[in-house]
């Protein structure tokens, strides 16, 4: 698991990469943006004091707020940008990983759409939940890094196996090695836990859980997607 942790990260750096990781971030930071902006709209609309100070201080305080906030976005935005781009990624590394190997197969435009919309909904409300656990202490740090590793250990790993199998078999595959999904989700959430780094969670989380679905899949060959 973590030869291929170690590889996928360094993956994400090689020329085949870049073209997606320039994507990926630019989307990422796009939605980011929109996201503060709005917030802070809302924000200010809503708190306006009278006094100069005080109103100062709510601007700065605010700020201070959506900074948390969006910290908890990047998780459901990142699985966002992995829906759409998962396809030209998992198809760069099966052919560097396994170039005489299976190939899989793109899910139709519409049902990939959704999937990545499901998938950033369920991360929005996992980490909503976490941030409500922000507030007690003790818990909040932890909250956050295992709410994340399950979450993205689950949908990463269904998003590269949905290629070879039908979504029961991708998710029957996933149950039957939930502690070690686990175990591989809290690598992405390591990403996720990092400023900066986290912009890179799509990358990473998809070029690992290609070669976490090579190593736990059947040696058999795959079921055809339905």
């Amino acid at each position: 698991m973590f030869a291929a942790a170690f590889d996928a990260a360094r993956q994400i750096f090689t020329p085949p990469f870049r073209t997606v990781l320039y994507k990926s971030l630019a989307m990422t930071l796009v939605l980011l943006a929109l996201a503060w902006a709005g917030l802070d709209k809302l924000a200010v609309s809503l708190l306006t004091p009278e006094n100069a100070w005080l109103h100062t201080f709510v601007t700065l305080a605010t700020g201070a707020g959506l900074l948390v906030i969006l910290a908890f976005l990047v998780a459901p935005l990142s699985l966002l940008v992995a829906g759409l781009f998962l396809d030209d990624l998992a198809e760069i590394v099966e052919t560097d990983i396994y170039p005489e190997g299976e190939r899989g197969r793109a899910p139709p435009a519409g049902r990939a759409i959704a999937m990545a919309l499901r998938f950033a909904l369920v991360a929005a409300a996992v980490n909503l939940l976490a941030l409500l656990l922000l507030f007690v202490p003790g818990v909040n740090a932890l909250a956050f890094l295992l709410a994340n590793a399950y979450l993205l250990g689950r949908e990463y790993f269904e998003l590269a196996a949905i290629r070879f199998r039908s979504s029961e078999d991708a998710r029957e595959l996933r149950r039957r090695h939930g502690p070690y999904l686990f175990v591989a989700g809290l690598c992405v959430a390591a990403f996720v836990a990092v400023p900066g780094l986290n912009l890179l969670t799509p990358l990473f989380g998809v070029a690992f859980m290609v070669r976490i679905h090579k190593l736990l899949a059947p040696r058999q060959a795959t079921l055809s997607r339905l």
